[in-house]
């Protein structure tokens, strides 16, 4: 068996949730954040935005074709970053008055 529990029993739905839980924690993420399958997208998308070919990431993914690949998993991450860092930039933009009351304080 290529997967299995520590015990060498079959892993189920079960077994990975609880592993994946005990490896949120580890990392300080929260697990009801996180599951197997957002990895499973965000694994799809990070492979296409380095730029490689659909066909070989459907493959590693084991889908048949690149249909659901590309339209279930493969999200556009550069557009959606631009979009929420000029987002975050205009939340955090310091009126003139204050950017100079700062520069003054240092």
């Amino acid at each position: 068996m290529a997967f299995c529990t520590n015990n060498g029993t079959a892993l189920d739905s079960a077994n990975v949730c609880r592993s994946f839980r005990a490896l949120c924690k580890e990392a300080g993420l929260d697990s009801r954040e996180w599951t197997p399958r957002e990895m499973r997208h965000s694994f799809v998308s990070l492979m296409s935005e380095a730029g490689v070919p659909l066909e070989a990431i459907a493959r590693l993914v084991g889908h048949s074709s690149t249909e659901v690949t590309e339209l279930v998993y493969r999200k556009q991450l550069r557009p959606v970053l631009t979009e929420g860092t000029a987002v975050m930039e205009t939340l955090f933009e310091l009126p003139a008055a204050d950017q100079k009351r700062s520069s003054d304080d240092s």
